[in-house]
């Protein structure tokens, strides 16, 4: 793997650095010092300093992704972007029988034994598009059921959001709506009422990452988008045939599926989000006494559209028994899947969205003989329609799928240009998710001889490293601009030469898991530090483990490499894939192509007001 071109320092100045490699604030130690006054050890902190270099990232590998980027997304610093999604449909079972009969059996219904059998006559009633929105990672802080975003007090479940008399915590635990005094609208309280039926309201869900005009979704104000459903004429392969087939096909973000790979338009309209569920009337079962057509299937919010239903029809109902839909190789080679995109409307909507709870259902309706009970008797028996559904999904655990992000970036403003791929030490660090920006860290010194140099000090100190944290800061200068900037909630360091996380999963006892993507890996941190007037300050990277296999266990200094993230799971971020820069082909993680967001911050070159990027090693000296 090639990187920057490194500088051949004389030996003098690699002497010189070990020296000069610590700031002068906070009565920082200086490398050789001695015990101070006969203690057998004591405490100190130390900084080194660190080497970054901005790369422009021109395509990554965005296919197999946990999450997709869908619409318009208008960053005040680096610009606009644009990002569709181009998916495979699933058939939940192959082969499948419409209906009641198998399609042979109905071709043979006139000539076989049995009365029952007819032709069924499938036909198409619906057919809609589901994506779920994201949901908010900060959750519900009292447990009572309640997001915190509509709680009235989020840190008390006794509180009475609507005012009905039941506190949250008891409308949560009956199944009643805790945002709403009279859940089922017959004029009595629901504190008051003991015929409400449980758990038959839409809940209000506090959806997350939607963004507007380049800033967070705001509730309170009505937004919509355009959006396009069309079939893709494109073959998705699962495997690359110039490994033999012995490797899964990697798709670029670059590519350009439409015009040239799309046909059928399948819904073309204006979309209201919405945060509050679906209800999804259930059918009555004439077998019960219960009318279910009062009771409710509940869907998260999200995407909900019609598709066209003749195109079903003609392509997937009327294929009963063909060899279209024999295994899902031939139906991907039939419908090659869906084109997703947002037209241009007056505001700018971007959405990140997980196509695992994505799905396509037809809902059809069919003949089929109802013989009263009495099967020997064929005098009061007649044909009534019955329901049916079935379903497409979007993605699956199974490895054989696929779904493709691609993006359209403009050119970034031209000091953001002229920072990117110049192999110099940046003064300041230019972080963009999706096909945007990468940074390479370098620790200690630039040249790997040095960077031993200082390392091999360290040791001969006799350290115990009690914590080391990367420290960058953002720069406020140059993210406050008009209306200001949705900044990235989180940073991500890894092992750029390994392609492995820095993560250490067996030090890591402190998660919080009512926090799904923030409150992951708390002990690496790299979650964005706010002001009291929430404005963003610092990322604190916790590399100890990292730093100690280089002291104690004479790791390898590898170059880090640094980008964003929405999701720290594990599982994704040992998930890299390949990118493409102006002068290089290198692994990187995936969890860097997941959002739109960028920030701004200090480099290495700079001293503002103690603000530049660096390495803080705390640490306890013995007396040996």
């Amino acid at each position: 793997m090639n990187f920057i071109k490194r500088f051949n320092l004389p030996a003098l100045t690699g002497i010189i650095l070990v020296v000069t490699v610590f700031s002068c604030s906070e009565e920082i130690t200086t490398i050789g010092s001695e015990v101070i006054g006969g203690e057998p050890f004591k405490t100190d902190k130390a900084e080194f300093d660190v080497f970054a270099y901005n790369k422009k990232t021109k395509a990554v590998r965005s296919n197999k992704l946990p999450l997709y980027q869908l619409g318009t997304y208008n960053d005040p610093i680096y610009g606009k972007s644009e990002a569709r999604i181009t998916a495979q449909l699933l058939l939940s079972l192959t082969k499948p029988t419409f209906g009641f009969y198998t399609q042979e059996i109905e071709d043979n219904a006139d000539t076989d034994s049995s009365i029952n059998t007819i032709p069924e006559v499938e036909m198409v009633d619906s057919v809609y598009l589901y994506i779920p929105y994201l949901k908010n990672p900060k959750g519900d802080l009292d447990n009572d059921g309640l997001a915190d975003a509509f709680d009235i007090d989020p840190e008390d479940a006794n509180s009475d959001t609507d005012g009905d008399g039941l506190t949250d915590l008891q409308e949560n635990q009956t199944g009643t709506d805790p945002l709403n005094q009279d859940t089922d609208g017959d004029g009595i309280n629901d504190g008051e009422d003991d015929s409400t039926t449980l758990n038959n309201y839409a809940k209000r869900v506090d959806i997350d990452s939607v963004y507007v005009d380049g800033n967070n979704f705001n509730r309170d104000v009505e937004t919509s988008f355009d959006l396009k459903v069309e079939r893709s004429t494109y073959f998705l392969r699962d495997l690359d045939p110039d490994s033999n087939f012995q490797e899964a096909q990697e798709y670029f973000s670059s590519q350009k599926f439409s015009p040239n790979f799309v046909s059928d338009v399948l819904f073309q309209g204006n979309y209201v989000i919405n945060d509050e569920q679906f209800l999804l009337r259930q059918q009555d079962d004439s077998d019960t006494e219960e009318d279910e057509s009062l009771l409710f299937v509940k869907l998260d919010p999200g995407i909900r559209v019609p598709l066209d239903a003749s195109f079903f029809q003609e392509n997937i109902l009327d294929k009963e028994g063909g060899s279209e839909l024999l295994s899902q190789a031939n139906f991907n080679d039939f419908i090659r899947g869906l084109h997703l995109s947002l037209e241009p409307s007056t505001q700018d909507v971007m959405l990140l969205l997980g196509l695992s709870g994505a799905s396509v259902t037809i809902y059809y309706h069919y003949d089929r003989v109802d013989t009263n009970g009495t099967a020997d008797d064929t005098s009061d028996d007649e044909v009534v329609q019955e329901q049916k559904e079935f379903v497409f999904n979007l993605s699956s655990q199974n490895t054989n799928w696929n779904a493709v992000n691609t993006f359209e970036n403009e050119p970034y403003p031209t000091e953001i240009t002229n920072a990117l791929d110049t192999g110099e030490n940046a003064s300041k660090i230019y972080v963009k998710g999706g096909a945007g920006t990468y940074t390479e860290i370098k620790l200690f010194a630039e040249d790997e001889e040095d960077a031993q140099d200082v390392i091999d000090q360290i040791k001969s100190n006799n350290w115990i490293i009690n914590e080391a944290n990367l420290v960058l800061y953002v720069d406020r200068e140059a993210v406050e601009v008009p209306g200001g900037i949705v900044e990235p909630p989180r940073l991500y360091l890894h092992n750029l030469d390994e392609s492995i996380p820095l993560i250490n999963t067996s030090t890591e006892f402190n998660d919080d898991l009512s926090l799904p993507l923030f409150g992951r890996y708390l002990n690496y941190d790299g979650v964005i530090q706010k002001s009291s007037d929430d404005i963003g300050e610092k990322y604190t990277i916790r590399i100890t483990d990292y730093i100690n296999d280089l002291i104690v266990r004479d790791a390898t200094n590898a170059t880090l490499g640094l980008t964003s993230t929405p999701d720290i799971t594990i599982e994704v971020l040992q998930v890299f894939g390949k990118a493409i820069f102006e002068d290089i082909e290198m692994d990187i993680p995936a969890t860097s192509t997941l959002s739109p967001l960028g920030t701004v911050l200090h480099g290495t070159t700079e001293d503002n007001a103690g603000k530049r990027l660096k390495l803080e090693i705390f640490y306890t000296e013995t007396n040996q």
